[in-house]
């Protein structure tokens, strides 16, 4: 039989550590073939029909399987509009697990059912047709797994073979409806989890799960506290999660107690077959709400002071971590247990820092375990997670056990802080950000994930051994499908996706839940949607990051972090625009029946957030227009106000007509009211707008501002480059208007010059050159509120070296000189990236030569690429001679003693067990200057200078040259350490403008 290449990619994964769960393995005469999930589904034809065919399980398997069972017969009638029965007949499903099910169990004693490469395997699942395999039974299609979730991972792939989404009820996906689904001849698998433990945290849940929730599903049953999330509610989180191959879960910890809003949440997780966790900041199987819930200040249920505090009430929190062990055993419900101990509410220990504290901690808590459960600790899965402040003790050289799994972390904005250094039996996990509440500010509204950034970074976590346990912040969820899966699925088999497949992988989402026609078109928009959201949070788009003269870290909350100048807060929001009609598009072409599910998964996030571009576009144009006196000051603020209101609408849109008014209540996260410290109090800076602890509907801040105006006519003058002062002529600046210089070279917008009216009566104005050079696209005209004329240079015409001109401007009895130069260099001898006024912009991956290996990541960045050394396990190196680096052809026209040169780069963590994060630049022969990225920034005390590169998404470091003369030069970044990603090279001659993603990419030439 012949196989499509697709089906078997991901064969041959690499050995992992023994902590892992195994490694794939490629089809031969003793194994099952790996596929991509479902690839052994055909619907053209086969070795088996599924329509109509019963799906049988034994009563004596596992719960969770006798359910999938059940989902596997509600999706093939789903798909098929035919109700499979449950009885055996000629041409039955058969599903169970090996070792549990009697009924596959009969099959391999009989020799009918080949195990071999399944049996004693972790989560490992078999499909194939079997000819005969028992009395009155033709043939039949096995599912069968290694252990449950094996079993309940091959059904599910099945389901998901035959079209049906794994958010077919969180974004209310309508599968493709067939009236033929085959299976295909051979033995399949999708192979063995490299990450053992693959799971996500529902976190930060307030006010959009928090609301939405307990109004579906019913309130919580714990006395007192109705927002807690019932079984009900957790049925579908399990559900989805087994759909996606992942086996683990940190439940909701704002205010909600999983164990006790619903006595049978733990039950149901048994159930499904789900590993229950806790998160961080909640050891010993106990969530901290827990606690807060019955301590109070002098008391606690057991006998203490209620103080969370190792040091001052410990014989009661060793008695309530006992308690949490012991609801494990007694409940029987399978779980991965939290060591260590942090401060209560995300924070510090109240305790102190100390080393030996932290060790009789964890010592206490595995004598714990060990006696509640009558068994060596090493028996029970345990894991102490990194996170924060946490990671300090490792650094300082404390060591958890051997079999202990230590989860490393992000730094909460997808930045890995540590990768493994050293090998240990119990191995590393890591922990990771779709969603945060912290410093720099919150990010929880839409999904902001950069699917090549992440990549590259659970790649390196990959390559460097950890694969005991993964877990991701989902916030809430729904709103992180495309990260949530994507982490999920990588998780699973990490070799299957190597970064040339990313397109591939984003095409077969789209596919899945809309079908193929448009599937290319929506993976090319997914891509180019994590683009945009990389350059910056929406939450952030109020904050201008700045430093100060003496190098301080400066926070402006109502200021664009996008420059007027260059066009950029025009350019950045246009890019948004197009991308909301490109998606527009889509959805007039789909079904009427996804319209439901693309609003979900696309097309909110997508129109809502191009949405908040505009209406930061309008409000800050409005304000500088406001305080030049311009005519168009308030239709700006009407757009902005109208912006917002669209804003709402979108919101309400989402509640109460998507899928006839299911999703009442969730899309109630404010996102804009950000930094209003007189509406809700000096946490605005970083907290989401809220009062007590209850979220508070948005706002526009900064508040947009209305003028009145005179009758009269008034002659306003704005030159590019002069809105970021907010500079007008003639009354508005004391300095001269001068347009920035114009080169032949230059890739910047076009200069312009704009006319505006600060009365309210028309006038007609007129703009003369000086110099027949000088163009100008509309010399004469009419201003009712604002006119923009571009400004050339007739190339042809103008004089060779440096040329001056003007432009006269007049207007409503006024006039206004505009000084304007060109700058005409020789054409001859220019090789490379040519400067023009004053800068040459450089993107990374456009280099000329490229010594040692390196790997282009494509969108990473977030204008573009970036580069990296390559493999990301190479060792440091010293730059220089032959070492790797790459090279850029430059050519330099201005004389100048002394050259700066700014690297852009993602805004990585020192990883590795080196002093620091470095790369190295030189020019020609000089030798290579080394540059660590990381000075000054703390990825665990979450200081402001690490906050400005997280939040910028970008870290800037410069170097100095000085170089002999103008001319060709050759720019070389070498690298140092591995992990480094560039993303574009600015050299500054003297005239770089300060803007926020930097110029565009200069003219190459030769």
């Amino acid at each position: 039989m012949s196989v499509r290449r697709r089906t078997v990619l991901g064969a041959g994964l690499a050995a992992v550590p023994a902590l892992t769960s195994g490694v794939a393995w490629a089809g031969d005469g003793a194994h099952p073939r790996v596929t991509d999930p479902g690839s052994y589904i055909s619907f053209t034809g086969g070795a088996f029909s599924l329509v109509g065919a019963p799906v049988v399980v034994s009563a004596e398997d596992h719960p969770g399987v006798v359910r999938v069972a059940g989902d596997l017969r509600d999706d093939l009638e789903r798909v098929t509009g035919v109700r499979p029965g449950s009885t055996i007949g000629r041409f039955p499903v058969l599903v169970g697990t090996i070792g549990r099910s009697p009924l596959i169990d009969r099959l391999v004693a009989s020799g009918r059912l080949d195990v071999s490469g399944v049996r004693g395997r972790w989560e490992t699942s078999l499909q194939t047709v079997v000819d005969h395999p028992m009395p009155g039974v033709e043939r039949a299609f096995v599912i069968a797994g290694s252990d449950p979730r094996g079993t309940i991972f091959g059904a599910y792939d099945v389901s998901y073979g035959i079209g049906v989404s794994p958010w077919h009820w969180w974004d209310d996906v309508p599968p493709v409806r067939r009236d033929a689904v085959y299976v295909r001849p051979g033995r399949w698998t999708q192979g063995t989890p490299a990450v053992r433990y693959r799971g996500v945290f529902v976190n930060d849940e307030n006010p959009a799960l928090g609301t939405w929730a307990p109004a579906y599903f019913g309130p919580g049953k714990a006395p007192g506290h109705p927002g807690g999330f019932n079984a009900a509610f957790y049925e579908k989180v399990f559900e989805v999660l087994l759909r996606l191959k992942a086996n683990y879960l940190w439940p909701a910890v704002w205010g909600r107690a999983f164990a006790e809003d619903d006595p049978d949440n733990h039950r149901r997780a048994a159930e499904y077959g789900i590993v229950m966790g806790t998160s961080h900041e909640a050891p010993m199987m106990r969530g901290i709400e827990e606690w807060n819930r019955h301590a109070t200040p002098g008391h606690d249920p057991y006998g203490g002071t209620g103080e969370w505090s190792y040091r001052r009430n410990p014989e009661a929190i060793r008695a309530y971590w006992r308690a949490g062990v012991q609801r494990m055993v007694d409940q029987g419900f399978e779980g991965v247990v939290t060591l260590g101990m942090r401060g209560n509410g995300d924070t510090s220990l109240p305790d102190g820092d100390g080393i030996e504290l932290m060790r009789q901690i964890i010592a206490d808590q595995r004598r714990i375990i060990e006696e509640v459960t009558g068994r060596p600790a090493a028996e029970t899965p345990q894991v102490w997670t990194l996170y924060k402040e946490v990671q300090r003790y490792w650094d300082r050289g404390l060591r958890a056990p051997d079999d202990v799994t230590v989860v490393l972390t992000d730094d909460n904005w997808g930045n890995i802080r540590k990768h493994p250094a050293e090998p240990r039996p119990g191995g590393y996990g890591l922990y990771y950000h779709f969603d945060y509440v912290g410093a720099g500010r919150n990010y929880k509204w839409v999904d902001t994930a950069n699917l090549r950034n992440v990549w590259d970074q659970l790649h390196q976590a990959h390559a460097y051994g950890n694969h005991g346990l993964w877990v991701a912040n989902v916030g809430d969820l729904k709103g992180n499908e495309v990260p949530a899966e994507f982490f999920l699925t990588y998780a699973w088999n990490p070799d299957a996706w190597p970064l040339d497949r990313l397109p591939e992988w984003e095409e077969r989402y789209a596919r899945q839940n809309f079908g193929p026609a448009q599937a290319p078109a929506i993976a090319s928009l997914l891509s180019a949607y994590g683009r945009l959201q990389a350059r910056r949070k929406p939450e952030l788009l109020n904050r201008r990051i700045t430093l100060s003269d003496t190098g301080q870290v400066v926070y402006d909350d109502q200021q664009t972090p996008y420059y007027f100048a260059h066009r950029e807060l025009e350019r950045a929001t246009d890019d948004w625009r197009r991308l909301s009609r490109q998606a527009d598009r889509i959805a007039r072409r789909l079904p009427v029946g996804l319209r439901d599910a693309w609003f979900e998964l696309v097309g909110y996030a997508v129109t809502a957030t191009a949405n908040l571009y505009g209406l930061r576009e309008a409000e800050f144009t409005n304000l500088l227009y406001a305080r030049q006196g311009r005519a168009a000051a308030n239709a700006r603020a009407a757009e902005a106000e109208q912006a917002l209101a669209r804003d709402l609408a979108l919101a309400d849109h989402f509640g109460t007509s998507v899928a006839n008014g299911k999703w009442q209540g969730f899309q109630t996260q404010p996102h804009i009211d950000y930094g209003d410290v007189d509406r809700y109090g000096p946490n605005a800076g970083w907290q989401q707008p809220e009062k007590d602890n209850v979220a508070l509907p948005d706002v526009l801040f900064p508040a947009v501002r209305r003028i009145d105006l005179p009758e009269a006519a008034e002659l306003g003058v704005s030159v590019d480059g002069a809105e970021d002062t907010g500079e007008w002529w003639p009354g508005g600046s004391s300095r001269r208007a001068t347009l920035p210089d114009f080169s032949p070279h230059q890739t910047r917008p076009q200069q312009y010059v704009e006319l505006f009216n600060r009365g309210r009566t028309p006038f007609a104005y007129d703009v003369s050159p000086s110099v027949p050079w000088l163009l100008v696209d509309h010399p004469r005209g009419r201003v009712d509120q604002q006119v923009r004329l571009e400004v050339r240079v007739d190339w042809t015409r103008a004089p060779a070296g440096r040329a001056e001109g003007t432009l006269t401007v007049t207007g409503a009895g006024e006039s206004v000189t505009v000084r304007c130069v060109a700058d005409r260099p020789s054409q001859r001898h220019l090789r490379g990236f040519v400067e023009a006024g004053g800068y040459v912009a450089i993107d990374a991956d456009h280099y000329d030569r490229a010594v040692g290996e390196w790997r282009r990541i494509d969108g990473i960045g977030r204008t573009g690429a970036g580069m990296t050394p390559w493999p990301v396990t190479s060792p440091r190196r010293t730059p220089g001679a032959s070492s790797p680096h790459l090279e850029y052809e430059v050519t330099l026209l201005t004389p100048a003693e002394e050259v700066t040169v700014w690297a852009h780069l993602s805004p990585r963590n020192p990883a590795l067990p080196t002093d620091g994060l470095r790369y190295a630049v030189s020019f020609d022969d000089a030798p290579p200057q080394s540059v660590d990225i990381t000075e000054g920034a703390d990825d665990g005390l979450l200081n402001t200078t690490w906050a400005r590169d997280t939040s910028d998404n970008i870290n800037r470091t410069a170097t100095r040259h000085r170089l002999t003369s103008p001319g060709v030069h050759r720019l070389k970044l070498w690298m140092v350490d591995p992990t480094v990603v560039v993303q574009r090279l600015l050299i500054d001659v003297g005239g770089l403008p300060e803007l926020y993603l930097g110029p565009v990419e200069s003219r190459r030439v030769g």
